[in-house]
């Protein structure tokens, strides 16, 4: 798959002696002593990155990184000193002004902090104003702009004022607005983290419903590592305007680049970025589902467990069989199948934060199941383990335990 979005060798410098500042940078002076020596702020220095359709690319840093520097580079409203941006293969740096003024109003969208919104219109004519600005006739302007407002959840608001609303509706607007143009590419510059917490995650797991099924192209920045984690594809990791690392939230928790990147990660929870298929085994204790009471018993006194996982030729799962059930296959009283017990299965992609609950019930190990098949088993002592390494030192074996209760 070929990117939307490619940045190379993007460099951004404000201030006096740019090309000292930059010559510097190639030397390997820090941002802070390239300051010093020439007065020149260098907000971003040799950033390559790529993005692709359709995913939910995030931008962290700290304060200063570059991050939001960098964000408004994909629309223009920043560019380079020395670099190119491309959209679809097409230098940035290139568009006239009237080709610039077509690409944001149907290529790229953008939301922003502290919403943007107008005041002085409805929600309605908020969400309508990019359609207005392209000419769009009246009858499909609202139909567009309605539809926004019902996928974000603002039916019936539509003509509320904007000074009627909540923090997190007039963030639901500004959003409906940004995709009521329906861009091929959505920016949202910390578009959260005004928000109450419990609004915030509220608005996190709108996103998340709202990509799933519009698929857009999202580069989202933000400080929060957990909303990075939670809401990215893929992550970049931002440090005193250089890309320090790029991957997917669970290869940069199992492998982060340095010190830097781990230190950033660290207070981050394992449990809503790691997925089962990370903390699952290969089930020792399988039997087939014609197999008689000597091959059960075996493979549960080999294994040293009181219940095994049942399957067919195929691998696929059947069910879980105790070894108290097992005895009556001692006087073919039944079959194995008349004894198999239907339990609740999980699936590989799953977040491992989703099946604590079940973790703390279950009495044996979670089957894992993928097409119908058994690939695996995730016990207590597993997500317990995770849990542990995710916590203080300072906390005891009740507290691990109440976590899982």
């Amino acid at each position: 798959m070929k990117p939307i979005l490619y940045v190379e060798g993007v460099n951004k410098i404000f201030g006096s002696h740019k090309e000292e500042a930059l010559k510097l940078s190639k030397k390997g002076l820090s941002k802070n002593e390239i300051l010093e020596k020439t007065g020149a702020t260098c907000a971003l220095l040799d950033v390559n990155l790529d993005v692709f359709p359709g995913e939910t690319f995030v931008i962290i840093g700290l304060s200063g990184s570059g991050k939001s520097t960098l964000v408004r580079m994909f629309n223009r409203l920043n560019d380079p000193t020395h670099g190119k941006i491309f959209f679809k293969n097409q230098d940035l740096a290139q568009l006239n002004k009237e080709q610039l003024r077509n690409f944001r109003r149907e290529k790229i969208a953008m939301v922003f902090q502290h919403f943007g919104l107008m005041s002085h219109r409805t929600v309605l004519r908020n969400v309508e104003y990019g359609l207005e600005i392209r000419g769009v006739g009246p009858e499909l302007k609202k139909e567009k702009a309605m539809e926004m407002i019902n996928l974000v959840g603002l039916t019936g608001f539509e003509n509320s004022r904007i000074d009627q609303l909540s923090g997190g509706m007039k963030q639901r607007v500004g959003l409906a607005r940004a995709l009521a143009n329906d861009p091929e590419v959505l920016l949202m510059d910390e578009p959260f983290s005004a928000l109450d917490p419990l609004v915030k995650k509220d608005m996190q797991f709108e996103l998340l419903k709202i990509q799933q099924k519009m698929k857009k192209t999202i580069v989202f920045i933000t400080h929060d590592i957990n909303e990075a984690f939670k809401l990215g594809d893929r992550v970049a990791i931002m440090k005193d305007g250089k890309v320090i690392q790029v991957d997917t939230p669970e290869n940069m928790m199992a492998n982060p680049a340095d010190e830097y990147v781990t230190r950033f990660i660290e207070g981050a929870d394992k449990t809503a970025i790691m997925s089962v298929k990370h903390v699952m085994i290969t089930p020792t204790t399988i039997v087939f589902k014609d197999d008689g009471f000597n091959k059960v018993i075996r493979e549960m006194r080999t294994n040293n467990v009181s219940s095994a996982y049942v399957v067919d030729e195929e691998m696929n799962f059947l069910g879980v069989v105790g070894l108290e059930s097992a005895m009556r296959l001692k006087d073919k009283a039944a079959t194995l199948m008349d004894l198999v017990e239907e339990v609740i299965t999980i699936a590989p992609n799953q977040s491992v934060a989703e099946i604590i609950p079940l973790a703390s019930q279950t009495r044996v190990p979670l089957a894992v199941v993928e097409d119908g098949k058994l690939v695996g088993i995730v016990s207590k002592a597993s997500v317990l383990t995770l849990i542990a390494n995710d916590v203080s030192v300072d906390h005891s074996d009740e507290e691990l335990d109440s976590t899982l209760a």
